[in-house]
């Protein structure tokens, strides 16, 4: 039956209408609602990460509960699914902070998560903005409840945390080497936890490699009579920029040597190269964006607080900070001409830029780029046993050499 001509314009206006409507709920719907697309879990002596990577920003509440420990966090706008389901998967039987985690829809737009402890916590909770291969991210960070601090880097890490590390810590006087006192070096393996550094053609990750290589130079270093070695992270844990720098200069560190595996679009690139800290930007554009994306490493891997670098700011143009960097291109370039031996040099020279990490200003310090990564042979070479421990050899030996060329440092 034919509807007459008013009559159909009327269904056809309310039909579009509808249309408009349910059209507009739909869209309302989409951009309260966030899929979960990745959790992960890093735990550690230090502490233990969780992160909840989303394809919008997770609205959440948290409390948490005792007897038994349990933290509580409910996750706004968000659906369960198989990767909330199985997180239970994910935790470790050696995690020092989980025991077991669960999650179940709680409610038709909240999905309720809860991490069983074995101790009572600290929780720190903080969304990331996506960056980089990351999307939105919410940061779960557990630290120890108890007031002991037996390890040194905890409670730089909380204090880190907290925006209270001691800004105004006195810098040391130069003086020549005594060789009847312990040297002590402080190595840093680049990247680790959620921040995975350079990945290689095959899947390798820089943070492993480095840490490898690191764990090397340590034993070396502390093989010697009188230098004592210190790794800013001995497992695969994330450490902000500036904590790294902090615990170097906590325990009284003469040499800072932070270590990294390089990485480029252009997979032909090879060689090896060292970095020290400038003050008046970079030696070429390569250097320039090398410091970006090692100074990257905190927007990747989590940062709570702002003005991360405000610790280390006030202290870039010092003078005792041009002293330093003076030392710096001594060291890194005995260390480069004995790196020359076992690997091509990318470049013949030490190369600086505004490497964060770099930025102690009373204590001589490198970046090495071991070699790249991203290049299929280099690859090879840094999972080797072989190179790892002859990259580590190649380091020593350009210390010692700095050494013997009568290098200052700072009393303690």
């Amino acid at each position: 039956m034919s509807l007459p001509p008013r009559d159909l314009r009327r269904r056809q206006l309310i039909g579009a209408a509808a249309a408009t409507f349910f059209l507009s709920v739909s869209r309302i719907g989409f951009a309260s609602s966030s899929q979960i697309v990745a959790v992960r879990v890093w735990p550690s002596s230090t502490y233990t990460r969780v992160t909840i990577e989303a394809s919008e920003a997770i609205r959440y509440k948290h409390f948490s509960l005792a007897e038994p420990n349990r933290l509580v966090i409910d996750l706004e706008g968000v659906q369960l699914t198989g990767i909330l389901q199985d997180i239970n998967k994910q935790i470790q039987s050696a995690d020092p902070f989980i025991q077991t985690a669960r999650a179940g829809q709680f409610n038709s737009n909240t999905v309720r998560l809860v991490l069983d402890l074995r101790n009572e916590v600290k929780p720190q909770i903080f969304s990331l903005q996506p960056i980089g291969e990351y999307r939105h991210r919410l940061v779960v960070d557990l630290y120890p409840a108890s007031g002991q601090q037996d390890d040194p880097l905890l409670a730089l890490l909380q204090d880190y945390n907290k925006g209270q590390l001691n800004e105004q810590a006195p810098l040391g006087s130069k003086g020549r080497t005594d060789m009847n006192r312990i040297i002590t070096v402080v190595i840093d393996p680049g990247h680790g936890g959620e921040d995975p550094g350079a990945v290689g053609p095959s899947g390798v990750y820089e943070k492993d490699v480095v840490l490898r290589i690191s764990r090397q130079l340590k034993k070396l270093i502390d093989s010697e009579k009188n230098m004592k070695a210190h790794l800013t992270r001995d497992e695969d844990v994330f450490i902000p920029l500036g904590v790294r720098v902090a615990k170097a200069r906590k325990l009284g560190a003469d040499l800072f040597i932070s270590i990294h595996a390089d990485a480029v679009a252009n997979r032909t690139a090879n060689g090896s190269s060292v970095f020290a800290l400038s003050e008046n930007g970079a030696t070429s554009s390569m250097a320039r964006l090398l410091a970006k994306s090692q100074n990257d490493a905190d927007l990747i891997g989590g940062v709570k607080i702002s003005g991360k670098d405000r610790y280390l700011a006030h202290t870039l143009f010092d003078l005792t900070q041009t002293a330093t960097i003076n030392d710096s291109l001594k060291l890194g370039k005995s260390v480069l001409g004995k790196m020359g031996n076992l690997n091509r040099l990318h470049k013949s020279q030490v190369e600086q830029a505004g490497f964060a990490v770099l930025k102690a200003p009373d204590i001589p310090s490198i970046l090495v780029e071991t070699a790249f990564i991203s290049n299929y042979e280099e690859e090879k070479k840094l999972v080797s046993p072989a190179f790892q421990q002859q990259m580590a050899e190649a380091i020593m030996s350009g210390v010692r050499q700095y050494f013997a060329q009568g290098a200052v440092l700072a009393r303690i």
